[in-house]
């Protein structure tokens, strides 16, 4: 009998755990353990994933110009893709006005996220870890990858005789995460149908009621997210990249699914690294330093999210912003995202953030609550789809022969 393919099985759970979570509300507590535990797996990987790929990258790399230009071109990726997908986002609620003469009786007085996060400035001396080790063991993303970044690159300025081993144990260390990360893939069917269960417990009693008031709502912010994802980003890889988006999209199903259902970068980090190697080609040596650095930075599902909500909650107030109000929206949305964690619900503090620039009422973080964990779960998708992409036109710029 032939095997189902995994993400024919991730599909099938989906499926399934719908069903179960809708129709077996008070069971979904036997099973919720399965989401956890694969989540637990996945964030045990990340820290000796990141470190060992971006120092074996780095190193692979071998010069400091190299270096140079790979940085360039990353970075000005993420942080064209995120600008663009502010402004999809800013265009799209403008023409939608989901918040214009909205009913609500969604609001929660009194609810209010802890606006208190470092600003760009903090955030940027945050980079530079006091501890290494510490930065490992509370996976602190941007220390991490700052470190490895630095170690990489001076490994490559010693003599031969010391960076070969160097080289050599980083990359054992890398394939040994990459083999435990298969191991884990095993059981994302199971995994996945643990949490989702437990999303559809969650809500199941006030669904509809939830659809009905904020629809309007959720369909701006998905219709944004789709014609970043499924347009712009499309056309970047087709006539930058010189690939067919198509087949890259299907070359990434298993991580888009689980990106999807656990609402984590982060997590999701190990197998679109694996998918980006290994079924669109993208070389070892890209894949190591472009993705890891997606999965902190480039936040660009978030970003346009961030913008559609801030401006939703405006409308609902009755609070007109001017152009530059909205231009601080985009600009502070791209910062902020940056040092946003790539796990769930991180989006919500980002808008507090913003709320408290502009001056708007807190309060009307309540105002969405309900339905931002199954956005979250669209934007995750979106976040990994671009980071994908990323991968794919800076390896095709560096004249890589790709599978796509």
């Amino acid at each position: 009998m032939r095997k189902i393919q995994l993400h024919w099985q991730i599909l099938i759970a989906l499926g399934l755990s719908v069903l179960f979570g809708y129709f077996f509300t008070e069971q979904v507590a036997y099973i919720t353990w399965l989401g956890d535990l694969f989540l637990r797996a996945l964030q045990m990987i990340i820290a000796p994933l990141i470190f060992s790929s971006i120092v074996a990258g780095v190193i692979g790399l071998g010069s400091a110009q190299n270096l140079g230009r790979m940085s360039g071109k990353t970075f000005g990726y993420y942080a064209g893709t995120s600008l663009v997908a502010s402004v999809i986002g800013l265009v799209v609620v403008n023409i939608f006005k989901p918040g214009v003469g909205a009913d609500l009786g969604l609001a929660e007085e009194g609810v209010v996220l802890d606006a208190g996060v470092a600003s760009f400035a903090e955030t940027l001396m945050n980079i530079i870890p006091t501890n290494i080790f510490r930065a490992l063991a509370e996976t602190d993303m941007l220390s991490i990858i700052f470190f490895a970044i630095l170690f990489g690159f001076f490994a490559t300025q010693i003599s031969e005789r010391y960076r070969q081993p160097l080289e050599k144990g980083f990359n054992a260390v890398f394939e040994v995460m990459m083999r435990i990360t298969m191991f884990v893939i095993r059981f994302a069917p199971l995994g996945i149908f643990g949490i989702v269960s437990g999303i559809v417990a969650e809500h199941a009693h006030d669904l509809l009621n939830i659809f009905s008031r904020m629809g309007m709502y959720m369909i701006t912010v998905i219709v944004a997210l789709m014609i970043h994802s499924m347009i712009f980003l499309p056309l970047l890889v087709r006539f930058i990249g010189k690939s067919n988006p198509r087949k890259h999209f299907k070359a990434m199903t298993v991580p888009l699914l689980t990106a999807f259902t656990t609402s984590s970068s982060s997590a999701t980090l190990p197998l679109a690294m694996k998918a980006v190697e290994e079924n669109s080609g993208v070389s070892k040596k890209t894949t190591s330093f472009v993705m890891p650095i997606g999965a902190t930075v480039n936040m660009c599902g978030t970003a346009l999210y961030e913008c559609v909500s801030v401006l939703f909650i405006a409308q609902v107030y009755g609070i007109e912003l001017s152009f530059l109000q909205q231009l601080i929206v985009v600009l502070t949305a791209l910062l902020a995202s940056i040092g946003a964690a790539g796990v769930p619900m991180a989006g919500l503090v980002v808008i507090t953030i913003i709320l408290s620039v502009l001056g708007m009422p807190l309060e009307g973080i309540g105002l969405i609550l309900a339905v931002e964990r199954i956005l979250d779960m669209f934007r995750t998708s979106v976040n990994i789809w671009s980071d994908s992409c990323g991968a794919v036109i800076i390896a095709k710029t560096e004249g890589e022969e790709l599978k796509v």
